[in-house]
């Protein structure tokens, strides 16, 4: 998958493109369910799979003092595009100039000047230009001037709701990543660079791989059971694991992260990239009475994790 960045050097090979339009944060059902239209149009005109997204995210910009929302980093964004077979990644800048421009600017401008794209397709809630007065009925209308096709995506329900980013947030915040999975149509995962920690979990006999949190959306706190892909470097490959997101109140008030044991594993995981999916809520953060209290509740999690993801 090619990654663009700056959409005033597009080459003549990543114009033309099907493409799919929109944030696609967690990449969700719905999300998956433009991307399916966008993939009928390529194969069609036999054009390229695009994906149009922006960094930063609209709502960053223009609340950059918002908590922490989004499901996914652009880097974790790009992993889950690329393996449902993307072949462009349109990385737009949201920048003034972008935010700037009128709906109809947007689309002479964005869609057909700087990437010639010969498809576009939206959801059916789908907004653009300034004081998001486009929607799909116009973005239809700039299509017919401009001379790219426009495909309407309807929104997408499971069994436990609507499927939305507001929605996945309040299942993880609740602590159902299981509800959570639903809407998205994988696990929810947190992706990143292993960091060095305090190593306390070495000194209590689990070592831990630890992932920043910095600008992602907090999961309810407590203990997961995890299934974890280390993406980069000797140990690449698949594990099972228990997780501990939270703030660590057995030592005082810290920042949010996200602490993976391993389960079966030794090695050094120091500057690794890898991928913790977060397959069930075990219990909730807590703080204990003493070290010995911590260590016992530590070995029942690591049993409670191998019987989850025997099935999972």
């Amino acid at each position: 998958m090619r990654i663009v960045r700056d959409i005033t050097k597009i080459t003549p090979e990543d114009r033309g493109a099907a493409a799919a339009i929109g944030n696609f944060d967690g990449v969700h059902l719905g999300h998956q369910a433009v991307i399916d239209l966008a993939r009928k149009a390529a194969k069609a005109q036999n054009a390229p799979l695009g994906i149009m997204t922006f960094e930063p995210h609209p709502r960053r910009f223009f609340a950059p003092d918002i908590k922490p929302f989004r499901l996914m980093d652009a880097r974790a964004k790009a992993h889950r595009l690329e393996k449902l077979g993307v072949d462009i990644l349109y990385e737009v800048p949201f920048n003034e100039t972008l935010a700037a421009l009128t709906a109809e600017q947007f689309a002479g401008q964005i869609i057909h000047d700087a990437l010639g794209l010969s498809h576009v397709v939206v959801g059916a809630d789908f907004r653009f230009g300034k004081g998001r007065q486009g929607d799909a009925d116009t973005l239809i209308s700039f299509g017919k001037t401009h001379g790219f096709e426009v495909s309407i995506a309807e929104m997408v329900g499971t069994p436990v709701g609507e499927v939305s980013s507001t929605n996945i947030r309040q299942a993880l915040s609740e602590g159902r990543p299981d509800d959570a999975a639903a809407m998205l149509g994988h696990w929810h995962r947190i992706e990143g660079i292993v960091i060095h920690g305090e190593k306390r979990g070495r000194d209590l006999g689990y070592p831990t791989a630890n992932l920043a949190m910095d600008d992602l959306h907090l999961p309810a706190f407590g203990v997961y059971a995890t299934m974890v892909d280390v993406l980069t470097g000797p140990h690449k490959g698949s594990y099972s694991g228990a997780t501990s997101i939270g703030i660590r109140p057995m030592f005082g008030e810290n920042t949010p992260n996200c602490e993976t044991y391993i389960l079966d594993f030794k090695g050094d995981l120091y500057d690794a990239e890898i991928s913790v999916a977060l397959v069930e809520f075990l219990r909730p953060e807590e703080k204990f009475d003493s070290l010995d209290g911590l260590i016992h509740q530590m070995e029942a999690d690591c049993i409670r994790a191998r019987e989850v993801l025997q099935d999972a």
